[in-house]
């Protein structure tokens, strides 16, 4: 089964967390963690730095790794590296994405997740503010 290797950024501001609608493909409207592949050459820093600006047009800071989640789709195995992140701008465009939503930790339970981002939902539940 071919390995699809991403990461994810856990974009928290003000006690709540960055979640995107996708608007496209199989998955078209379950939420996601913006980010994205990591490129040949690129550390998974940089690459979910350069995936942020591209899906939605903003900076941020990667305050460091989370966890790892290993998942298997019926098409491919997904391992997708997260990282805790903060806006270093205010300003934010949906790119490739149909919506968004800032989710404090009670409404976590409250959007369609992608299989493999609803693994992280304990963990994040369990994160101080």
């Amino acid at each position: 089964m071919k390995t699809v290797e991403v990461v994810a950024a856990i974009i928290r501001r003000d006690g709540r967390i960055f979640a995107t609608q996708r608007g496209y493909g199989d998955w078209k409207d379950y939420w996601e963690f913006p980010g994205g592949k990591v490129e040949p050459g690129e550390t998974p820093e940089e690459a979910l730095k350069r995936e942020i600006r591209e899906e939605l047009s903003t900076e941020i800071g990667v305050e460091g790794f989370l966890c790892t989640v290993d998942y298997d789709y019926p098409k491919f195995h997904l391992t997708m590296h997260c990282y805790l992140c903060s806006l270093l701008t205010e300003a934010l465009h949906l790119n490739e994405h149909e919506a968004a939503r800032w989710l404090d930790k009670d409404e976590l339970d409250g959007v369609e997740w992608l299989p493999a981002d609803k693994q992280l939902i304990p963990t994040l539940s369990c994160l101080r503010r």
